[in-house]
């Protein structure tokens, strides 16, 4: 099995999140995620250390991960310059945690979205010193995936062959999701769906180069269920499909989806809709919302064949990430 959804928060004392100037400051305290001088959310070893995490994988038989920041550590709220810095030492840190098994850990570099620029420059430091992929959030402030200064973004990974984790944070109407963790329930889901309709409805899907690698986490949210409520907008309203030659369903084969959906009946729908070779094993690891029994709802699902089985578990991830078979055996 290889796991495209897994988060790490590499070591990072009080004293060097300071370089966010009081954007967020993520930094590790042993057992918690801080955020500044507040406590964020408690955390297990696994999070921050590799031999526990290797340990895990084993337990649950997960051959390889590809190792992606929590997203509170995205810090796009600070200073271009301060964001930029900060990105270079995370990334760094990502990558001496999966040096202690290259073959199983696949880093993901993240980079200052805030300026794209950058953010390209970034991608292209991470790429030579071993990244094999980019993890970056649904949008930046206002800012939706289908910014100009985004998409250039974009492109510049295609042209890299760096492929694109897309995970939702910083959720929409956080003073009407008080309590129960509604902003991981409903507005993740809400989120991802935007980041997913935002590329297709503004046509940026036509002018984004095809081979361009992306992945939107959580079985990209709301967005297979309500995709007939979408393709109804596009043939009734001209106001929806105004910058979209086509239909939304008729782009599910420019992105692929994580299996983060937690019930085998959404999971057929998610395959039934997105197709059998654009989903890909994901487990959120090792947050408490993350699939306890990596690849138990793809095994659960009706109706796949063993192939298409095969597919979702490893074979998807292997050919996302760019790995080769000697590679994942090794």
């Amino acid at each position: 099995m290889i796991d495209i959804h897994a988060h790490v928060f590499p070591r990072i004392s009080r004293e060097e999140a300071r370089v966010l100037a009081g954007a967020g400051e993520p930094w590790l305290r042993e057992g918690m995620m801080m955020s500044g001088d507040d406590d964020y959310r408690p955390v297990t070893p696994e999070l921050w250390d590799a031999g526990a995490r290797l340990a895990a994988m084993d337990r649950t038989g997960v051959a390889v991960q590809a190792v992606s920041s929590t997203p509170l550590m995205f810090g796009y709220d600070a200073a271009p310059e301060r964001a930029a810095d900060w990105c270079d030492m995370v990334n760094d840190r990502i990558l001496a945690y999966c040096a202690e098994d290259p073959a199983r850990l696949v880093p993901l570099c993240q980079v200052p979205l805030q300026d794209p620029g950058r953010a390209a420059d970034a991608v292209t430091r991470a790429r030579a010193a071993g990244h094999r992929g980019v993890h970056i959030g649904n949008h930046v402030g206002a800012r939706n995936l289908d910014d100009a200064g985004v998409l250039a973004f974009l492109e510049h990974c295609a042209r890299e062959d760096m492929p694109v984790l897309v995970h939702p944070w910083d959720m929409m109407a956080p003073e009407r999701m008080r309590g129960h963790m509604l902003p991981w329930l409903v507005g993740m889901a809400a989120e991802t769906q935007l980041g997913i309709l935002t590329l297709i409805l503004s046509g940026a899907f036509e002018r984004l180069p095809g081979n361009l690698r992306l992945c939107f986490c959580h079985g990209g949210g709301s967005f297979a269920f309500l995709l007939g409520r979408a393709d109804n907008a596009w043939r009734r309203r001209d106001i929806v499909r105004r910058d979209s030659p086509r239909p939304p369903s008729a782009y599910t084969g420019r992105f692929h989806v994580d299996s983060a959906v937690f019930d085998p009946r959404a999971l057929r729908l998610l395959v039934d809709v997105m197709g059998a070779d654009r989903v890909m094993l994901g487990t959120d690891f090792p947050f408490p919302l993350g699939e306890e029994e990596p690849g138990a709802v793809v095994r659960a699902c009706p109706g796949l064949s063993e192939a298409e089985r095969a597919a979702i578990l490893g074979g998807n991830a292997a050919r996302f990430l760019g790995l080769t078979e000697s590679a994942i055996l090794a």
